[in-house]
């Protein structure tokens, strides 16, 4: 990640206030030539003070060296500079100081003050001097150049630092912020790029449970089927022959069918180009999708029509292979028939045939109920069994069960924007009710 502001300094390091070593270098190389140029200077301003010259050395060396905590203190540099503007020592200390004031995150009035004070205190000094210079004779100008000469050096001595201290700090300022904005974007995008992650990872989940649902729905009720007529056929083969044959015609039927549906779904997971090699590189989404697809034309091919899918008008047939099973169903709709959108009519349609698979399952030989009702805006559905006539007649058929027949139901009438209840019946029976949108919206 970039490396900015305090992280910056924390990473470099240098001593005490410094956050960089050459920094450190820099000032400390500045503060000897201030305090040089303030000894020198000290020198005629203690014959002029009728002072020792070692006095005006030593006062001058101290100025100078306040130059090492112009990056700490800069207002403290600046005033000194400006109370020593009368002697006229420390030049340079005075340029720094006010261009380190200036780029420093200060106030601007208190910029705008101390620069005011260092404008006024050098015009003063300067125009005093010249004065000064010329009743002595030293300086031979017009008195009409005194003003000019000290304005002009005030501003010199001043306006420069304070403008390209100004420049560099909002020219730090703004890389600061940059650096910053740079940072909070790669974390942004690194939190964007793990729940891109997770989200994949999601949607893999997701389909992955859409493919198990669709292999559940297609294949599992035809292979019940064949469960109960093959129990069907071992009962009746020596005392019915004919009525054998014809079970063991159904069971065969019902096996190409099946046969032919896993087929189909499973050619979705493989490469495009026919070969037996699993495709790789594909998005399972798109699996899923053609798993979904493939589940529907599987269903569409039985019914003849070749639709998008199981449509409600195919429930007689669906009704007629459990009643062929030996099953009792009575069917009944309310309400006038008409077109719905087709993940609606699918959804519906798997919401009967898998409750009936699950009386295949679980209550074998219990009659069973199922209504359709055609309302305004919706579309609702009933299975609901009585209790077995026998409590072990279930297991004699050896049916397995994966308990994942409600909740793919429930996933299917809820991603549609409806309702799904399901539970016992006061009777012993189950019952199974959905009810779902006309409009098939998606749920969020």
């Amino acid at each position: 990640m970039t490396t900015t502001g305090v992280d910056h300094s924390a990473a470099v390091g240098g001593p005490w206030w410094w956050a960089r070593r050459r920094s450190a270098v820099l000032d400390v190389s500045l503060a000897l030539v201030s305090a040089v140029e303030c000894a020198v200077e000290g020198v005629p301003f203690a014959r002029d003070a009728g002072l020792p010259v070692s006095v005006g050395m030593t006062f001058g060396l101290l100025a100078g060296m306040t130059l090492l905590v112009r990056r700490k203190w800069p207002i403290a540099v600046v005033l000194v500079s400006i109370a020593i503007t009368p002697a006229q020592m420390g030049f340079l200390m005075g340029l720094v100081g006010l261009y380190t004031l200036a780029a420093a995150e200060l106030p601007r009035r208190i910029i705008g003050s101390l620069a005011g004070m260092s404008f006024a205190g050098m015009f003063i000094v300067t125009y005093v001097r010249a004065h000064q210079g010329m009743v002595r004779g030293d300086l031979t100008i017009g008195d009409w150049s005194v003003p000019v000469v000290s304005i002009t050096t005030a501003i010199g001595m001043t306006a420069p630092p304070v403008l390209l201290g100004m420049y560099v700090g909002a020219r730090r300022r703004l890389m600061e912020s940059l650096r910053e904005r740079a940072d909070s974007l790669e974390r942004e995008l690194m939190l964007l790029a793990e729940r891109a992650e997770e989200r994949a990872e999601w949607a893999r989940n997701e389909e992955r449970t859409r493919i198990a649902r669709e292999m559940h729905d297609v294949v599992a009720h035809r292979v019940s089927l064949m469960v109960v007529h093959a129990a069907a056929l071992q009962a009746v083969a020596r005392k019915d022959p004919e009525k054998a044959v014809r079970n063991a015609a159904l069971v065969g039927d019902m096996g190409r069918q099946a046969l032919t549906e896993l087929r189909q779904m499973l050619g979705v997971l493989r490469s495009g180009d026919g070969s037996d090699t699993p495709a790789r590189g594909v998005p399972l989404a798109a699996v899923g999708a053609a798993a979904a697809a493939a589940a529907s034309r599987a269903e569409a091919d039985q019914g003849g029509d070749g639709g998008d899918g199981p449509r409600l008008d195919e429930l007689d047939e669906l009704v007629g292979q459990s009643a062929a099973a030996g099953m009792v169903v009575d069917l009944s709709v309310e309400g006038d028939a008409r077109a719905y959108a087709p993940e609606v009519e699918a959804t519906a349609y798997r919401v009967v045939q898998e409750a009936l698979t699950n009386v295949h399952k679980h209550a074998a030989g219990a009659k069973a109920h199922v209504r359709l009702a055609h309302r305004a805006a919706e579309i609702a559905m009933q299975v609901e069994n009585g209790p077995p006539p026998e409590p072990a007649s279930a297991e004699s058929a050896r049916l397995p069960s994966g308990g994942n027949g409600l909740v793919g139901m429930k996933e299917r009438v809820s991603a549609l924007g409806g309702v799904f209840v399901s539970g016992p019946t006061d009777a012993g029976g189950f019952r199974v009710s959905a009810v779902i949108p006309a409009a098939g919206r998606v749920a969020a």
